[in-house]
């Protein structure tokens, strides 16, 4: 039985995918030479592809720069305050819809930096919040 498990273990995890495996080696490679990621160890290079999934949401708000507003305005203080009640799955959609991604970017969350920013509408009852994901913007309406 023993060895029964052995071999059907390394059918399902070596076997069964090695072509698969190999054709995105081969990709992988071909645009991202294998001398340059011999540096990291597997966890940092999982860092560096992905980003980071663990987050200090106060570090975040720390690192807000604020543009038509300031940190004490009733506008951002009650957006901080319902911020930080959401549950951790709601905040990383928060991190999506500002950024395009739920994750932070490999160099780190106390690099990250993004903005909000007043869109200085005429009546900003009738605007929604809307993101520059590019530029890490949140237009945030008084």
């Amino acid at each position: 039985r023993k060895e029964f498990v052995d071999l059907y273990v390394n059918y399902v995890f070596n076997e069964s995918i090695r072509k698969p495996f190999e054709d995105f080696m081969d990709g992988f490679l071909r645009g991202c030479p294998a001398r340059k990621w011999k540096m990291f160890l597997p966890v940092e290079l999982q860092i560096v592809l992905q980003g980071h999934t663990k987050f200090d949401w106060h570090l975040l708000e720390k690192n807000v720069i604020y543009r038509q507003y300031k940190k004490l305005d009733r506008t951002i203080r009650n957006f901080w305050t319902v911020f930080h009640k959401l549950p951790e799955e709601k905040k990383k959609m928060f991190l999506a819809f500002l950024s395009g991604s739920d994750r932070i970017p490999g160099y780190g969350l106390e690099h990250f930096k993004f903005a909000i920013a007043d869109p200085q509408a005429q009546n900003p009852d009738e605007l929604y919040p809307f993101a520059n994901t590019c530029s890490h913007i949140l237009f945030l309406p008084r």
